[in-house]
């Protein structure tokens, strides 16, 4: 009959939630295992003072525990009938946050009170929803170390947030230190700004979709593109080739015929030398004949006809050439090889050098500052200018700065050249100029260095491009050619280059980024930053960029 009228619930120890073991009731008529009611009450500084676990009610002194009698045999009629032991998930895990009413194996708490800073399984969370006195108390979902949840100074829930001090704060804080203060609720002290992170990162993740998008088009694209110009690569090498196959057919036969007719020609005249000396020798024989002859009539007879001298047209003058003109032929065929492989290396760097896919240029200063690179600048070339600040720094003053000689030194230019060869990546660097005109630039490492010819300023070859900066305009300069710009004065001029793409431009630097100038054209060796110092007291100085 018991087991019909009592199930496991209403027996099992809110504790341990497991089956009352010695059963005891203390006075507000809650029942526990006494082991568990003990070490609660044990581990629990109560100050003399000790509350139920599950409506509070406090007790002075500690009450006596007697074994209830009734409610053992109950438990002992229950195990008669067959138990089911609790779910094994309903168990605090690795991750979970555990009851803290549980004694022994722990549940795993639902839900944690920030009044009375614990959490508390399924079984040990109900008082708080069906006693009034736990009516006021605030759970949420279990969470974990709720100590941090308190107030170091007062012990008490942290519930507001000052957005003056930018803390989490008690009620009894805001009326105190933090009064006056920008004091809202602790739910809302930062929602507004994580609000505007999360819609800023949202539309980020909205570009850098829309970017990644474009980018798998454009691969595609240039997918389909080289797939196209391969085959159409390999249709016109085919045809080179069967060109110079031609060629060298053609070549190889006008050789032959040469030949051909050389040694037609060298064998027809030795044919008429071997008919000629047969006859010579022939001749010679009735010479000798006749001149052995006793007959003298005969020999008169004879004599004149004889003796009379060979044709001279009989006789020809024979030159061969063993050359012919095969050197000729020869030399057009190695010219020919020369110059389809200088026009192939030609057309190869062009190739190389330009981006079939390139990625947007930046938009902003930051975006310029991942391309970022060290610089510093290089006293075997620089003409008798200062250099400070760890090499980076140069002033061109009244009384120059002497230095041994070198093969790459200015001799007559107040210019300077960077150590690092830039080649094969983007670049951006920035510098502040002063006093009345400067020069900023790039240059192949080739660019005459000797002599007072104007060849050797930056921008007046075709080995350097530059902006002159002065206190009323600019002008960038290529190979003599000049541009006159027109801007205000900026004493910080960025500089961005993209070397596979063959771009150089300029910027004034401020609070925005302002083109000055940008170079078009294809890069084909590492380039070299350099200064050059129009008047006395101007300087150059690289920034250091973070």
């Amino acid at each position: 009959m018991a087991s019909n009228l009592w199930s496991e619930e209403h027996l099992n120890c809110p504790v341990c939630l497991e089956l009352l073991k010695d059963p005891v009731a203390i006075p507000c008529g809650h029942s526990y295992c006494m082991g568990c009611i003990k070490n609660y009450w044990d581990q629990t500084d109560h100050t003399g003072v000790y509350s139920c676990p599950q409506c509070r009610k406090t007790f002075t002194p500690r009450p006596d525990l007697c074994r209830n009698t009734m409610l053992a045999e109950l438990v002992e009629e229950l195990k008669k009938t067959g138990l089911n032991p609790p779910p094994a998930q309903s168990y605090a895990g690795p991750g979970d946050v555990p009851c803290d009413v549980c004694t022994g194996r722990k549940f795993k708490a639902v839900k944690s009170c920030l009044t009375c800073l614990a959490s508390y399984c399924e079984t040990h969370v109900k008082p708080h929803y069906e006693g009034a006195a736990f009516k006021r108390h605030k759970l949420v979902n279990a969470i974990g170390d709720l100590e941090q949840k308190l107030c170091a100074e007062h012990q008490k829930v942290l519930e507001g947030f000052c957005r003056t001090d930018q803390t989490c704060i008690c009620w009894l804080c805001a009326d105190e230190e933090h009064k006056g203060h920008d004091i809202v609720s602790a739910g809302t002290g930062k929602q507004k700004q994580l609000g505007e992170t999360q819609t800023e990162i949202q539309q980020r993740i909205q570009e850098r979709l829309k970017e990644t998008e474009e980018l798998k088009q454009a691969v595609e694209s240039l997918k389909r593109s080289a797939c196209i110009e391969i085959k159409e690569s390999e249709k016109i090498f085919t045809e080179l080739i069967r060109s110079i196959e031609k060629i060298h057919t053609e070549v190889i036969e006008l050789i032959g015929a040469n030949e051909k007719a050389a040694v037609n020609e060298a064998e027809g005249r030795m044919k008429k030398l071997e008919q000629e000396i047969a006859e010579l020798r022939r001749r010679n024989a009735e010479l000798k004949q006749l001149s052995e002859t006793e007959d003298h009539i005969h020999f008169l007879q004879n004599f004149q006809s004889l003796c009379a001298p060979p044709d001279a047209g009989d006789l020809p003058s024979v030159t061969v050439n063993t050359d012919i003109s095969f050197g000729a032929v020869r030399k057009a065929v190695s010219e020919l090889k020369d110059h389809i492989e200088d026009f192939c290396k030609g057309e190869l760097v062009k190739i190389t050098t330009t981006g079939c896919l390139q990625a947007p240029e930046p938009r902003n200063r930051a975006e310029f500052l991942k391309y970022s690179c060290q610089l510093t600048l290089d006293p075997n070339t620089a003409h008798g200018n200062c250099l400070s600040e760890g090499n980076r720094k140069v002033t061109r003053r009244r009384e120059t700065q002497r230095y041994p000689d070198h093969s790459e030194r200015f001799d007559s230019y107040a210019q300077v050249l960077c150590r690092e060869g830039l080649s094969g990546t983007r670049c951006y660097w920035e510098i502040e100029w002063s006093g009345r005109g400067a020069s900023i630039g790039v240059t192949y490492k080739g660019i005459s260095r000797k002599g007072g010819d104007r060849s050797c300023l930056l921008g007046f070859n075709d080995k350097s491009w530059s902006l002159d900066c002065s206190d009323s305009s600019y002008t960038a300069r290529h190979n003599i050619n000049q541009t006159e710009i027109t801007a205000p004065r900026s004493p910080r001029i960025g500089v961005y280059l993209d070397f596979n793409a063959g771009t150089l431009s300029f910027y004034g630097v401020s609070d925005t980024m302002t083109l000055l100038h940008r170079f078009q054209t294809t890069f084909t060796e590492p380039l070299y930053p350099g200064f050059g110092l129009h008047c006395y007291d101007s300087s150059v100085t690289i920034c250091q960029l973070n």
